[in-house]
């Protein structure tokens, strides 16, 4: 049975606000946990992210293929087009607004989970290291997820796309965002995991050059991985 539209974006929603309580509210903790150590409060995050990411895409991929991440559905649109196949341009836009939402919900949950007072970001991170780092981040994601579908590795993408962005929150001076909507959630916590708006646009920006990046590396590496576009991130009805 084919999930249906509204099913596929409550799927999302709850997903990508899932991520990012995850990411802030482990932020949050690990702040409180290790106040005066700022590698052990990257690893707890980090940790905590991998975990929560796999269990996530585990919970909702088989609903809506558990993108969680704009430039992923902009992927799998533009990848599968030609052959008919993942999202149509309409519902990439369903998908944008129901991860956009979830995003910043996810933070303002965090923030009420640990008693933080709501406000937003002061912590600029908008440098040019930083910018290339969501371009590599970004295009490795893409092109992590695509490859697994076009081979027939669809299954491994829970743990896959985990390790990948824990291991990024280390190699990447950004601490590897790779996600628009997880970037502007994180506008809305003033803590460990937050970004001030300022650094949102270029973080996009960098974002959406990383998905080229990662869509070319994908065509020359997987020329038929559109084919397998309705089975990002992993395999759904």
């Amino acid at each position: 049975m084919i999930s249906s539209l509204p099913r596929r974006l409550l799927a999302e929603f709850l997903g990508t606000a899932l991520l990012v309580a995850v990411v802030v509210g482990s932020g949050i903790a690990a702040e409180q946990l290790s106040p005066d150590d700022v590698g052990l409060q990257l690893l707890e995050n980090s940790m905590a992210t991998v975990f929560g990411l796999a269990a996530l895409i585990l919970m909702f991929g088989p609903v809506s293929g558990a993108h969680f991440n704009p430039v992923v559905s902009l992927a799998d649109w533009f990848l599968g087009r030609r052959a008919g196949k993942g999202l149509s341009l309409a519902e990439v836009g369903a998908y944008v607004v129901a991860q956009v939402a979830g995003g910043i919900g996810g933070a303002l949950l965090a923030n009420v989970m640990f008693d933080v007072d709501q406000a937003i970001s002061t912590k600029d991170r908008a440098t040019g290291g930083h910018l290339v780092a969501e371009i590599v981040a970004t295009a490795g994601l893409v092109a992590l997820i695509f490859a697994l579908v076009r081979s027939d590795r669809g299954a491994l993408a829970a743990p896959a796309v985990g390790g990948y962005i824990g291991a990024a929150y280390w190699f990447t001076s950004s601490t590897s965002f790779a996600n628009p909507a997880v970037t502007i959630g994180r506008v809305f916590s003033d803590t460990f995991a937050g970004i001030a708006p300022g650094s949102v646009a270029p973080f996009i920006l960098a974002q959406l050059v990383g998905l080229v990046v990662g869509v070319l590396l994908i065509l020359v590496l997987y020329p038929g991985a559109g084919d397998k576009a309705d089975d990002v991130v992993v395999p759904h009805p």
